[in-house]
């Protein structure tokens, strides 16, 4: 059995011998024909690729499948880290996008309180809105304006677009606002173009009630709101917003004014009117009125004559 094994194994070692000779032979006569440089050996050459290659195209095809599939997971895999990276840079555009907004927001605050054009005796001061003391049941704002700055219980605030409420506190640096929002708030109200008065009543939601309205008739939503002065407690003609129809079916106002971003406001120094007290002094005295007298007609005197002598 050895011997067999030993027999085959003397069988097989020349053979492999030679396989290696012509293997080696081939590729260098293969080398050689390729580092030739003639025109004979070119066309030779390209003779062998024209036989060559087009019936091979199917055993390179497993290896252009692998390259490509290698070269599509390269290309896979840098899209996945352009995305993120696009995702890191659109995250830090919203930032930007968020501060630009906010500061446009602001800006355009700031130029409402400075170019908005009302009666010139009616000036005001512009106060920073410290704190936001809402609740269910009070919604009020602090200013840090106060009593040094001359503020009065009573005057009217703005946000540089529609009213926001009335001083309803002074310290003397602070001062709190009450809003139109709150429950004890009542600002009589015009609603153009139909000039109805009514009042506005507030009951803790962004869109106060309209109250006490003349012909509802009258009234359509979208209609602009406006202060009547009625009371002497606010300016007449300030904005407050627009009538629109509640999911109650109750006439409400849409404020102008952005509740939920008041950073600056507004506060009107308020003119005391005029009072009144004699309003009979303002009629013109009667004058009596002046009748032509009879003009005396001088009588003809009757002239006499003497009797005939």
């Amino acid at each position: 059995m050895a011997r067999g094994t030993k027999q085959g194994e003397d069988y097989f070692t020349p053979l492999r011998r030679l396989g290696v000779a012509v293997t080696v032979f081939i590729l260098l006569l293969t080398f050689l024909v390729w580092r030739i440089d003639s025109p004979r050996i070119e066309r030779l050459r390209s003779a062998i690729l024209d036989r060559v290659i087009p019936p091979m195209t199917w055993v390179m095809a497993p290896f252009e499948a692998v390259t490509e599939l290698v070269i599509n997971f390269q290309s896979y895999q840098r899209l996945l880290e352009q995305n993120a990276d696009l995702r890191r840079e659109l995250q830090q555009m919203k930032a930007w996008r968020e501060a630009a907004l906010q500061l446009g927001q602001e800006n355009a605050k700031l130029l409402d309180l400075n170019n908005v054009q009302l009666d010139p005796e009616l000036t005001y001061v512009t106060g920073i809105v410290l704190t936001d003391s809402g609740s269910p049941f009070r919604q009020s704002v602090l200013l840090n304006v106060g009593a040094r700055d001359g503020i009065v219980d009573g005057w009217a605030t703005m946000d540089g677009i529609g009213l926001v409420g009335r001083i309803s506190g002074v310290g003397q640096e602070t001062s709190r606002v009450l809003m139109l929002t709150d429950t004890s708030s009542r600002v009589p109200i015009v609603i153009q173009p139909s000039g109805q008065r009514a009042i506005l009543g507030g009951d803790n939601t962004l869109n106060p009630l309209i109250e006490f309205l003349e012909d509802a008739d009258l009234v359509q939503p979208g209609d602009r709101v406006v202060t009547s002065g009625d009371g002497g407690v606010f300016p007449a003609d300030l904005l407050v917003g627009q009538v629109a129809l509640g999911s109650d079916k109750r006439l409400r106002v849409r404020l102008s004014a952005d509740y939920e971003r008041l950073e600056f406001l507004r506060v009107f120094r308020s003119q005391p009117r005029e009072v009144i007290n004699d309003p009979g002094a303002l009629l013109a005295p009667e004058v009596a009125p002046i009748t032509d007298a009879p003009s005396a007609e001088p009588t003809a005197a009757t002239p006499t004559g003497g009797a005939d002598g």
